[in-house]
């Protein structure tokens, strides 16, 4: 049975404004864990998603989450960059109440019903039943910090304030003079460190002791102060091994540690990319499912790319980012061309390339070879992975010798040494006329996707052909200033052109 208590609403903020008013209330003070607890419990019972655009975790990570709310639990969100970690524990602050009373002026967010600091135990013992009350918001009772080497016991726990000492004539033997840190003052609310390894050792040795016993030590003072907070941590597997560790005893107090991890479907990953990249939402550009698909097949390579440091991850920001500069692609090309409407191409992938080299850590073999080298390659090994998924195999199409190979013929185009030219900011009407050169392309199209209509998607899957035909050693392609040409595998040797390695 899980027993029910008073809560106030914004309406009572308004008509309590003194400890005897608040008291009359009825008002019960829970700790901020049975606070979350018990408003988790109510979610749960009415199916209201606290955890609303987190896709991806519905059967893994939220469950999990909600197991260690109802346990009361510290938590650490292990994972690699991109995974929500943080974002997760800023949605936590949905499970607290609206308002909670405080003793007004307070630093700690003292209860009144159960004051901590020294300033609100003599307020009220000065005032009693008139002692202030004031309300305090729910997203004021989250406190986020970012551990790096140079955060101090003073940042975190505080220190001796000799100003403070010296405008209220008292000594350094005084508590009053105390400047509190951001824990202490992340009392009845949520307290985050992210990237927890990266804090030095003996201040999480600090927060462990806070953690067990409550106390907090500042240079020479010891106080006893049960403080009341639900500690969320957020760490990367990497920092254990390249920059520092979670201490031994810290870690076996926090109560769940919860593992994150990358979408496990390629569509999740789209629903996320298209949810979160809401500036790239234009009405006069479209960009189809198979470029979506590309975006995020890209992250899918470059996880497993072997010039790339799986340790560090490839974060959905690739996607997200990826996905914006090729709307930013395709609105760039209209505005020249005085178009109205435009649609994806793949010769717009390369505008993703600044998006994809800064956000992928590079092993040396991928240094040597350059990020944009890199970047080039991922989309590459995008196009050649999807292109089986519409179209039939090119490897088994050269192996089969009792059917004819659909792609031969192009290839013998090209052999003959014909070229076409696809600059990035052709016109509509001049990139269709590019590509309606090579004899037998689009019959191929019309061929291997059944009830095509969208003849927009026909002249996209038209070039995608070409561009995984290069991929599958059918073609060659070189990069021009502005935009790409292809021809012939062999014929290219011999032309005056050098093979980028770099290109997708």
């Amino acid at each position: 049975m899980v027993k029910s208590y008073k809560k106030l609403d914004s309406a009572s903020k308004l008509a309590i404004n003194t400890l005897g008013e608040l008291k009359a209330s009825g008002y019960e003070a829970l700790s901020v864990k049975d606070e979350l607890r018990q408003n988790l419990i109510q979610s749960l019972q009415e199916e209201v998603n606290v955890f609303e655009g987190i896709l991806g975790y519905e059967d893994t990570v939220i469950p999990d989450v909600e197991r260690a709310i109802l346990s009361k639990h510290n938590i650490n969100f292990l994972g690699l960059r991109g995974q929500a970690k943080t974002r997760m524990a800023r949605m936590m602050v949905r499970l607290l109440d609206e308002y909670v009373p405080v003793v007004a002026g307070s630093e700690l967010n003292d209860d009144p019903l159960n004051p901590l600091s020294r300033y609100a135990k003599d307020l009220i013992k000065e005032k009693g039943d008139d002692t202030p009350v004031e309300w305090l918001h729910r997203d004021e009772r989250f406190t986020e910090k970012l551990a790096t080497p140079d955060v101090s016991i003073a940042d975190l726990i505080g220190d001796v304030d000799p100003i403070k000492a010296a405008s209220l004539k008292l000594p350094y033997s005084d508590e009053r003079v105390i400047h509190y840190g951001l824990v202490p003052r992340s009392h009845r609310g949520i307290f985050v460190i992210n990237e927890i390894p990266d804090l030095q050792p003996r201040i999480q040795v600090a927060l462990f002791n806070i953690l067990q016993e409550g106390d907090i030590q500042i240079r020479g003072f010891k106080l006893r102060l049960p403080l009341d907070i639900q500690f969320v941590f957020t760490a990367n597997p990497e920092d254990y091994t390249n920059r520092g560790s979670i201490v031994t005893p810290l870690k076996d107090r926090l109560g769940s540690q919860i593992i994150t991890h990358y979408p496990k479907s390629i569509h999740t990953g789209i629903k996320i990319t298209e949810q979160e990249a809401k500036s790239a939402n234009l009405p006069n550009v479209h960009v189809n499912e198979i470029a979506k698909l590309l975006i995020e097949q890209v992250a899918v390579e470059a996880r497993s790319s072997e010039y790339v440091d799986v340790n560090s991850g490839v974060s959905a920001r690739l996607t997200i980012s990826s996905y914006e500069n090729l709307v930013s692609s395709i609105e760039r090309r209209l505005l020249i061309n005085k178009e109205k409407e435009g649609t994806v191409r793949i010769t717009d992938f390369i505008g993703v390339i600044p998006s994809i080299t800064g956000k992928v850590e590079l092993v040396y073999e991928g240094e040597q070879e350059g990020p944009g080298i890199v970047a080039h390659n991922l989309i590459g090994k995008a196009i050649r992975t999807l292109f089986t998924d519409y179209f039939e195999d090119p490897d088994e199409a050269r192996k089969n010798k009792e059917k004819k190979d659909p792609y031969k013929d192009i290839a013998n185009w090209f052999g003959n040494e014909n070229v076409i030219d696809i600059l990035h900011d052709y016109p509509t009407k001049q990139y269709r006329k590019e590509l309606d050169k090579v004899p037998g392309l689009a019959d191929l199209v019309k061929s291997q996707i059944k009830g095509l209509k969208d003849e927009s998607l026909r002249y996209f899957l038209m070039e995608f052909v070409l561009f995984a035909l290069v991929e599958y050693s059918y073609l060659s392609k070189h990069t021009l200033e502005n935009g790409m040409r292809i021809d012939d595998l062999i014929g290219s040797m011999f032309s005056g052109f050098e093979e980028n390695e770099g290109d997708f």
